[in-house]
This record gives C-alpha cells, structure tokens and sequence, in this order.
C-alpha cells in the first residue's frame, strides 16, 4: 500500500499546498468571485448565479470553509457565507513569496534548459 508523503515536507509547503488545491476547481474560484462580490452570500443565492446544483455548490463551501477560507454562519434553514480575509490574505500572501523565492532561481539561467 502507499503510504502518504505529506507529513514529511516542511509545514509552509504543505500550507501553500492546501491552499492551492483549495483554489484548483473552477467552481470554487467561481464560489469565491460571488463572495467577494456580494460580500456575503447565501448558497441558494450562488446557485442562482453559477451553473452548478445546490449540492454541488454545498460541497464545494464545506471544502473552502474547512480549508479556513470561507465562514458561514447557520440563519434559520440557510447558510450565509463570506469570505475569511484574514485567512484568505495570509495563504495568498504565504504563496506569492514561495512563488517568487522559487523564481529567484531562475536568474543565469537559460531558456531552452532541456534542449
């Protein structure tokens, strides 16, 4: 059986991992476009707006609410969601310096590198 790999790389990488995976389907990125936008948001009110089913877009908010993205809060029988700005921020942040320490070994280096 495999066994998973994950634990033995350094806690920022598996950080920026999650955060990433959390952005890698379409319909969540879509999901966090509406929250943004609205503010905040009630799931029926996305399901009106994206071309997806209600449970569909229930799964993908459990995801980015697990993953610290997204905040809901129960209203009767609805779910308001938004953003977590603070969480949101700190994963983009925490990518965007990888990527750019990753870029910084570019430098003298060529083009056609497997040429």
């Amino acid at each position: 059986m495999a066994q998973n790999k994950k634990a033995e790389f350094p806690e920022k990488i598996q950080r920026i991992s999650s955060f990433t995976k959390l952005l890698s389907h379409p319909a969540r990125l879509a999901i966090l476009e509406v929250l943004a936008e609205r503010q905040t948001c009630v799931c029926g009110e996305i399901v009106e707006i994206l071309p997806l089913a209600q449970s569909t877009v229930s799964q993908h908010l459990k995801e980015l609410k697990e993953g610290g993205l997204v905040k809901g809060d129960v209203e009767g029988t609805s779910s308001c969601y938004c953003i977590h700005w603070e969480n949101f921020t700190k994963a983009y942040d925490e990518f965007s310096e990888h990527i750019e320490f990753i870029k910084t070994f570019k430098k003298n280096k060529t083009e056609n590198c497997c040429e």
